[in-house]
């Protein structure tokens, strides 16, 4: 099954006074839910006590069904908070086990668009990278280390040029990514660390001019088995508002 979304379809959406968008669920069945997270909204409950999607989810589905008591929703993977796009929820434990086993056997795909500053060269290549997270004054951040680092930690991603742009002076680029390893931050530190940071990704050095608040960076894709069904879930994302839509003209 394919399912491609665009931002100007209809599709339930959950409402959320204080954010500009709802929250879109794009598929939905018995065992798992398929949803576009909002920039700037938490995958689930972190130490600040802000909404996270992970709670949002589970009011929708206790309203939906009049489910009394605890409603299950499994996380079974995440997106960084400034980071939008596809995340796929287990409804039920058998399926969270199923996609996590997925994931361990590395037969679930995420694929994802980031805007990148300045023309890269080559236009398609892996980058590879040890990295290591840290914690400052300012929270957690990850950084480029040698090997021999008692915490260093091997970081793969490749990466294929689509196209780049103009504004106002200023060489925007996209690029379709493929990660290989999921570390923290991993796409964010990778690319600023060859001199093209994320678009106003101002934690990992991008100086340029901001587009809005929403980080350059989404997830786009995502492939996986279905956890009961003998069938491949596929389902695709852009979206178009913002700087992105100028991406997509």
């Amino acid at each position: 099954m394919e399912i491609i979304y665009r931002d100007n379809q209809s599709t339930v959406i959950i409402d959320l006074s204080n954010m500009d968008n709802g929250l879109k669920i794009i598929y939905e069945d018995n065992h798992i839910l398929v949803v576009i997270k909002p920039a700037n909204l938490l995958s689930q409950e972190d130490h600040s006590g802000d909404l996270d999607l992970l709670r949002l989810l589970k009011e929708y589905l206790k309203e939906k069904y009049q489910k009394p008591g605890n409603v299950f929703l499994g996380l079974v993977h995440r997106l960084d908070r400034r980071v939008s796009g596809l995340m796929v929820y287990a409804k039920t434990s058998k399926a969270a086990s199923r996609i996590s086993e997925s994931i361990r056997k590395r037969e679930f795909y995420k694929e994802y668009f980031a805007l990148i500053s300045g023309a890269i060269t080559p236009e398609q290549e892996t980058l590879k990278n040890y990295l290591r997270k840290l914690q400052t004054s300012h929270g957690p951040i990850s950084e480029v280390c040698s090997k021999e680092e008692s915490d260093a930690k091997e970081a793969i991603l490749e990466y294929r040029l689509i196209k780049s742009i103009v504004i106002d002076d200023d060489i925007i680029s996209l690029l379709e990514v493929n990660l290989i390893t999921g570390r923290y931050n991993q796409i964010r530190v990778q690319f600023s660390h060859i001199g093209h940071p994320l678009l106003n990704d101002l934690k990992y050095n991008y100086q340029g001019p901001t587009y809005g608040d929403e980080l350059g960076l989404i997830c786009s894709g995502l492939k996986f088995p279905h956890p009961t069904k003998k069938e491949i879930m596929n389902f695709k994302y852009f979206p178009e508002t913002g700087i992105w839509k100028k991406l997509k003209e």
